[in-house]
């Protein structure tokens, strides 16, 4: 089930307004670049941001999500059509032979189950063609991000055209080992509703990542710091033999 933030179709149509810094996305399709990408799969592709920048350097695209309020978003953007959309996940997908799988910003977190986490690296696997790659991002843990997640440190108010002011702010709900979950609340202010969101997070540590990987088939080529997050992710390019 996707987080009422991507799955509810009035937050789906805000979600973009309220993170239009995408500048997070340069590494991945500079590493997209680098890998001479011809046909790529991005696993939770939200409302198709990274999608449809791939589709605009000439690649062949499929996005997967399963909220179909954010895929249905996706679709009405321009150059939509250039981009194969389908509602679901990495579990059950078709036949596939791509040079390139991502999943970009929280998605592999946001996987928190952890035989759902299995079958997504299988999933992602058996869609590479041999020598394609699979490239995500997860937080470090031991850099405990989620104590920044306050109403004090997150509360902002976003004009968004046709839509408003909308206020939202974050609150951690729960630390429970490894697995982090927290609330978003969006309030409009056109009619006063108020929504909120939650959502879960695992925070999983390197080792445990590299050994999932090498369970399920992978070579692992590098693990890569973000960018624009330094020394806060890792940054892993796993590679189907």
């Amino acid at each position: 089930m996707a987080d009422d933030c991507f799955a509810h179709p009035r937050l789906a149509a805000i979600y973009d307004p309220l993170d239009p810094d995408r500048s997070d996305l340069d590494a991945y399709l500079q590493m997209a670049d680098e890998f001479g990408t011809h046909r790529a799969l991005d696993i939770g592709c939200g409302t198709g941001v990274f999608a449809l920048l791939l589709a605009g350097r000439g690649i062949e695209v499929v996005g997967v999500d399963p909220a179909q309020a954010s895929i249905d978003v996706a679709r009405a953007k321009p150059g939509s059509g250039r981009v194969r959309w389908i509602c679901g996940d990495a579990t059950a997908l078709p036949t596939l032979r791509v040079d390139l799988a991502t999943m970009t910003a929280n998605v592999a977190q946001a996987i928190a189950d952890p035989q759902t986490w299995q079958r997504t690296l299988r999933g992602a696997h058996a869609a590479l063609r041999p020598g394609g790659r699979l490239i995500f991002e997860t937080r470090d843990p031991s850099r405990r991000a989620w104590e920044e997640w306050t109403r004090e440190k997150s509360y902002r108010v976003t004009n968004i055209p046709g839509v408003g002011s909308v206020e939202t702010w974050v609150q951690l709900v729960e630390v429970s080992g490894p697995v982090v979950t927290f609330r978003w609340t969006y309030r409009f202010a056109a009619d006063g509703q108020v929504l909120t969101s939650d959502s879960t997070l695992r925070f999983r540590q390197r080792d445990e990542v590299e050994g999932d990987l090498e369970a399920h088939g992978y070579v692992i080529d590098d693990i890569r710091d973000a960018p624009d997050r330094p020394g806060k992710e890792f940054v892993f390019l796993a590679r189907r033999p």
